[in-house]
């Protein structure tokens, strides 16, 4: 199983950039960040020093969108990023969610999601594509770049666009029964479309906390209940309580949400997830000492996952990303 650390551009940048760094040296491979451009500073400006300072890891969104910028501009900062850095990119992908409803826009389509990585993974490859009526490529690529690009989602939808055209499956939770749920949609749609359904990596994603205070633990990580909590009201509210197309663990626990703060998206001291209760908290997330999260994480290895990264969002980074390198990641793969 690879391990990849998701991280937060608050400034200083410097400081994201030691993070990454110290976590390549502790054995995780990938170097994710998130990619609201507003609440959190610029990321690709990020990457390049990302990528500068450490020597293997692969760097990328967790997740873009297809509404903050340009597709040909998207291509375009993967491929340089890629010349400069020896093809070392993945790319993220999703609706969006803070990044566009921070602004007052909407979170755009599936289908528009799906023809921008078309678009996308076309022009870092170096070839030809139509876009928006226009015949387009970047002519100054010499030797294109298969971008890997992963797709975040919950919903019916969601996962059957993510068998039928990703690279990857991102769950942005660590609970097992959902795991099963969604990973098997992914894997039904990919042989409904005649893929291969064990060539889409899968890939989890939750904050970790390596500890022995649990109430502490969880009342740093609620705010990702809530967080999660924003995408699957969307589900919800357009699919209802159909348990065959949400599973019950997943729309019971937002029956309390009332309302959403992106001003605190994604940080320990955000208010709103005051109605996620701690059994969210311990089945979405992963706490407790080394031996917990080796528990878990083996579940989770066993059941398929390829990929799994921890949301560095607390008081205790340092120590967990340590925790991970000296004993979690070596009884994984060991």
């Amino acid at each position: 199983m690879d391990f990849g650390v998701v991280l937060q551009t608050d400034p200083p940048a410097r400081k994201v950039v030691e993070l990454a760094k110290m976590a390549e040296g502790l054995g995780f491979s990938h170097g994710w960040t998130f990619d609201s451009h507003v609440l959190w500073q610029e990321p690709y400006v990020i990457y390049s020093r990302m990528l500068a300072e450490t020597e293997n890891m692969i760097v990328g969104p967790m997740v873009t969108n297809p509404g903050t910028r340009d597709w040909t501009v998207l291509a375009s900062l993967f491929a340089t990023l890629n010349e400069m850095y020896g093809a070392r990119t993945i790319c993220g992908m999703g609706r969006g969610d803070s990044a566009l409803r921070y602004i007052g826009k909407r979170p755009r389509t599936l289908a528009t999601m799906v023809e921008s990585m078309r678009v996308i993974k076309g022009l870092v490859a170096g070839e030809t594509v139509e876009y928006d009526g226009h015949t387009v490529e970047i002519p100054w690529i010499d030797e294109g770049w298969d971008l890997p690009m992963w797709v975040a989602g919950y919903g019916p939808k969601a996962l059957a666009a993510i068998g039928a055209y990703a690279d990857g499956f991102i769950l942005q939770l660590a609970d097992p029964q959902v795991l099963e749920w969604t990973m098997g949609a992914v894997k039904d749609a990919a042989r409904e479309a005649g893929r291969d359904p064990d060539s889409i990596s899968i890939c989890v994603v939750a904050p970790a906390y390596v500890g022995d205070d649990l109430a502490h633990q969880r009342e740093q990580l609620r705010w990702f209940g809530g967080m999660v909590g924003n995408h699957v009201a969307d589900i919800v509210m357009r699919y209802g309580e159909d348990t065959s197309k949400v599973p019950r663990v997943l729309s019971d626990y937002i029956k309390a949400r009332e309302g959403y703060d992106y001003d605190h998206h994604g940080k320990s001291d955000n208010p709103s997830p005051q109605f996620v209760p701690d059994e969210i908290v311990d089945r979405f997330c992963v706490l407790g000492d080394a031996d917990a999260h080796i528990e878990k994480l083996a579940l989770l290895r066993d059941m398929g996952v390829d990929h799994f990264g921890i949301y560095l969002m607390h008081d205790d980074r340092e120590a967990t990303l340590r925790a991970y390198g000296e004993t979690v990641i070596p009884a994984i793969n060991g």
